[in-house]
């Protein structure tokens, strides 16, 4: 695959996935996400590689979710939603490789749910967590909500949804959410450090380590499929297109006045 919306690296063991749209903070569309999944079965099966980094361009974003430019009742690609957001962050979890989540910038939205479900986060003093769903008129209904209960908590969880606050790198630091903040300037070092001890430890034991875990919380991928199937239907309603078409007006949406 020609990739035009990520960038792909290998080196030293290491693959290094970019999501390369800083111009978008980083949002995913349908090609985007398509090209994802290339590049994480590509670095994920391939012998040489021992620990996988996902990151976007820039300084300003990780990943801000999907693309609201490319959002019409449905986004612009496959899957249920437009979107194959469940088969990727299915890969991401079954890829035979520690996944890093180096996160520079905002992550928010479906690209806070990415950041989630990665093995590690490692992140920059100056990242920006959160979710965004609520305001927007949409929700990720398994890994997105129930994982993340098993990593905050219930009641910080909970609060990240309903609320949709932003919350800094020392306060995600705080509640378990990142395993590491580090000035801007030494993100790429930090997780080169991270990487190097992966790259130390036996691979097999680190995949059988990876699947182990997994096995605990695959059941939420069964939750997910629903709920997508939910959330289709539910981006076909004029309370969910309120949400993108506040968002595109830059006005504050009312979803009540659809809410019947």
């Amino acid at each position: 695959m020609n990739y035009e919306d990520i960038l792909y690296d290998e080196t030293d063991g290491v693959a290094t996935i970019t999501i390369n749209r800083p111009d978008r903070y980083n949002a995913f569309r349908g090609q985007t996400c398509m090209e994802l999944l290339d590049a994480f079965n590509r670095a994920g099966w391939n012998k040489d590689i021992g620990v996988i980094v996902f990151t976007g361009a820039g300084d300003k974003a990780f990943c801000t979710g999907g693309d609201q430019s490319a959002h019409e009742g449905q986004y612009d690609g496959r899957g249920l939603i437009g979107l194959p957001v469940e088969e990727l962050q299915r890969t991401i979890r079954e890829v035979p490789k520690p996944v890093i989540a180096r996160v520079n910038g905002f992550a928010i939205g479906g690209g806070h749910v990415l950041h989630v479900i990665c093995d590690l986060s490692i992140a920059s003093e100056t990242a920006i967590f959160g979710q965004v769903g609520p305001k927007v008129g949409s929700v990720d209904p398994g890994f997105g909500t129930a994982y993340l209960a098993r990593v905050v908590g219930e009641k910080r969880a909970r609060e990240i949804w309903y609320l949709c606050r932003k919350y800094s790198a020392r306060q995600a630091l705080d509640w378990g959410l990142v395993n590491a903040v580090v000035p801007p300037e030494q993100l790429d070092a930090e997780v080169q450090k991270w990487c190097d001890e992966i790259l130390e430890k036996s691979p097999t034991a680190l995949t059988i380590a990876k699947r182990s875990f997994n096995a605990d919380s695959d059941n939420i991928g069964g939750i997910g499929a629903l709920g997508m199937q939910a959330l289709s239907l539910y981006y076909d309603t004029e309370e969910s297109k309120e949400g993108v078409n506040a968002f595109k007006e830059k006005r504050k949406p009312d979803f009540r006045k659809f809410y019947k």
